[in-house]
């Protein structure tokens, strides 16, 4: 058992707040919209953990700061030149990779995203949560991967093709194709669509409401409706991030 005291104060890029059982997730960089990098992958992978091990978290939100749910979009030029490392960095950074989303849904508890900006960097995060919200100036893309000079093998693989459709996931992927709010409320994205004022607020109706569920009820909703989607992570995820590994390390 782990209890909200032991990582609350733990990490340089993630806040928390808990209210009558429901946990605010709130990343950031410095107070302002998240930067991804190494530091934030290691943290949130670590964080979604010892979420997942609170009893006392009954309903999690997750959300960003400022106009921004993650950034920034990398220059893909430079990531070309970049993204090569030996295979003891890449099985350190492959670990992480993998437990990242497998903590994430390790979370028996039903997760709602506040998408509150772009999301351009990690937007699976948001998508593999059971609500998905977002504001009229949310964004979605995956800048990092395939555009960016990287196999599109830590998941992004699994997330995109299964919420949108295979030929629209693939063509995300393959393009960076940039979509904004109302365009992935279409494309099975994103659930509700609102003004950036009514964003939290609706989060948090949602989780009050879920919460008036019996306890196992809403834990083993949790797992029904993300079974699916565990079980593609299970078999895919491993074999998508040696192919990564195999291209980054060559």
């Amino acid at each position: 058992m782990t209890s909200l005291a032991d990582y609350q104060d733990k990490f340089q890029h993630i806040r928390f707040r808990r209210e009558d059982g429901i946990l605010e997730i709130t990343l950031h960089s410095d107070g302002g919209p998240l930067r991804w990098g190494f530091g934030p992958h290691e943290e949130c992978e670590e964080a979604f953990l010892h979420i997942g091990r609170d009893r006392d978290n009954q309903v999690v939100i997750l959300t960003g700061t400022g106009d921004e749910f993650s950034g920034p979009a990398p220059d893909p030029e430079a990531n070309m030149k970049a993204h090569h490392m030996g295979p003891k960095e890449w099985a350190e950074l492959g670990w992480t990779a993998r437990n990242l989303l497998t903590n994430l849904l390790a979370i028996d508890v039903p997760m709602i995203a506040a998408v509150n900006g772009p999301a351009l960097r990690h937007a699976e995060l948001a998508v593999m949560c059971d609500i998905v919200l977002a504001s009229e100036t949310a964004e979605f893309q995956d800048s990092a991967h395939f555009v960016g000079g990287l196999v599109p093998g830590d998941g992004v693989h699994v997330v995109f093709p299964l919420a949108m459709g295979l030929n629209r996931g693939r063509y995300f992927l393959l393009t960076g194709q940039r979509l904004g709010a109302r365009k992935a409320e279409e494309f099975g994205l994103v659930n509700e669509v609102l003004a950036p004022a009514e964003l939290m607020p609706r989060a948090w109706e949602l989780a009050r409401m879920v919460l008036r569920q019996p306890e196992m009820n809403r834990r083993y909703a949790r797992l029904a409706v993300t079974e699916n989607l565990r079980r593609q992570m299970n078999e895919l995820l491993p074999y998508g991030l040696a192919l990564e590994g195999l291209a980054i390390t060559q």
